[in-house]
């Protein structure tokens, strides 16, 4: 496997596990038969980390439909280089750290983690052009 693979790899796990605690929350703030009924306006809101990190769950999920096709494409390319592995290592700390931040409420790092998990983008489009 390639080092590209193996982040996005990760980054597809870690996208995939990202609503667990958002459930278990919801399980806690509306019991067991609240959390699986389906939604009403009526329902008791969750905490606030909760629904920040459903927003940074969403928003990593909206990211990997940008990166995973990026990181396909160099592999169907056989582009395999240190700046694109980088890049790959780069857009999943880049989303972990973002997903933390968001959770936490901490405004600035979370634009600044979304803006490094961006960068990790730029630089495997540059690849795939062959400007890097």
């Amino acid at each position: 496997m390639s080092k590209e693979l193996y982040w996005l790899t990760l980054t597809v796990a870690m996208t995939g596990l990202l609503w667990v605690p958002y459930i278990l929350d919801r399980i806690m703030v509306r019991g067991a038969m609240g959390a699986t009924a389906n939604p009403s306006p009526t329902d008791k809101p969750q905490s606030a980390w909760a629904q920040r990190m459903n927003a940074a769950h969403a928003n990593t999920a909206e990211n990997l439909v940008v990166f995973a096709p990026l990181v396909l494409i160099a592999q169907a390319l056989n582009i395999h280089t240190a700046s694109t592995a980088f890049a790959c290592a780069l857009f999943f700390w880049c989303r972990l750290i973002y997903v933390a931040v968001y959770t936490a409420g901490i405004p600035v790092l979370r634009t600044l983690a979304f803006a490094g998990g961006f960068v990790g983008q730029v630089i495997l489009v540059l690849a795939i052009f062959g400007t890097m």
